[in-house]
């Protein structure tokens, strides 16, 4: 059990939120606001993407780049059940944390479009393309890297399709590694 991870899973999230929503309330400075929820957004985006997805759902997700520039996407995901590195609980709060805010996020976009409030735009977009990031990789993790929903669906029913350009790997430690590559 990760408490102190599903706390901070959540903590940077909600307040960034909560900031954004009530921050006219505790200060004039646009700048001061601005730069506190981004601050918040980052250490979101750092400590789910570093942290509590490793330890509450078992998933990992990086980018690296080869000697000739080319960008390689690495999904990992543990082999060990991951009720076995978490509580179903633990990994219920990683995935409502994990889709709920996006939408959120989205909904601020249309607000602040709407109500013409454009210099919190910038922020907004940010705050979207952190959470959005969070959860492209770790969908890709949890799906098995490249592979489609339709390739998805065919294991499901039992038919095998095999990705061209995915490589895996097994290490050590007992964890699946699914390559993506593209340039970028």
């Amino acid at each position: 059990r990760h408490p102190l991870a599903t706390f901070f899973h959540l903590f940077f999230r909600v307040s960034a939120i909560v900031t954004y929503l009530f921050c006219d309330w505790f200060s004039n400075s646009f700048v001061a606001c601005f730069v506190t929820i981004l601050l918040l957004l980052s250490f979101d985006f750092w400590s789910v993407k570093n942290v509590t997805g490793r330890l509450l759902v078992g998933l990992r997700w990086w980018n690296q780049i080869d000697e000739d520039g080319k960008s390689h996407w690495v999904f990992e995901a543990k082999r060990v059940p991951t009720i076995a590195a978490s509580t179903e609980a633990e990994a219920r709060i990683f995935w409502l944390g994990l889709i709920i805010c996006p939408v959120i996020w989205t909904m601020f976009f249309f607000s602040t479009l709407f109500s013409l409030k454009l210099k919190w735009l910038a922020l907004v977009i940010a705050g979207i393309s952190l959470q959005t990031a969070n959860l492209y990789g770790y969908i890709h993790c949890k799906l098995g890297g490249q592979k489609t929903i339709s390739r998805v669906t065919s294991r499901l029913f039992g038919t095998t399709d095999v990705p061209k350009r995915q490589s895996r790997r097994i290490s050590e430690d007992g964890t699946e590694e699914h390559g993506k590559t593209g340039s970028r």
